[in-house]
């Protein structure tokens, strides 16, 4: 495959979504565009995983971990903070001012595959 179709290759990502079946997807997806993934289904699995396994290029974090905006807020400051570049995943749009400013872009569930795999390319691209 040439890099235009695996455009996370060598990328190392993490995925944290409570949603088992949308987690196995996304790894499945990620891992074919590429990247190395680890999945996580809690905030303190994700804060577990970002303090052990070293670093990540990239994350996408599920705004409702749990279904608590605060969870995934919560991990979202841990990654601004290790200067992580993410996306947000989202069954819902949200304009919520603790969402927004994080300035990253939110992708909406049911997501379409090309769209997540290009807003991450875009964001490892823009540096975070």
């Amino acid at each position: 495959m040439s890099s235009s179709e695996r455009p996370l290759a060598g990328k190392r990502g993490l995925v944290v979504d409570d949603e088992f079946l949308i987690a196995l997807d996304l790894e499945a997806l990620l891992q074919d565009s590429g990247a190395d993934v680890v999945c996580e289904g809690s905030p303190e699995k994700a804060r577990e995983a970002l303090d052990a396994a070293g670093s990540f290029d990239f994350a996408i974090v599920d705004l409702h971990i749990g279904g608590g905006i605060d969870s995934g807020l919560s991990v979202a400051a841990l990654l601004r903070e290790r200067g992580i570049p993410f996306v947000f995943l989202s069954g819902m749009s949200n304009n919520d001012p603790q969402v927004t400013r994080f300035n990253v872009p939110l992708v909406e569930k049911p997501y379409r595959p090309e769209v997540l795999v290009r807003t991450v390319a875009k964001v490892l691209a823009a540096g975070g």
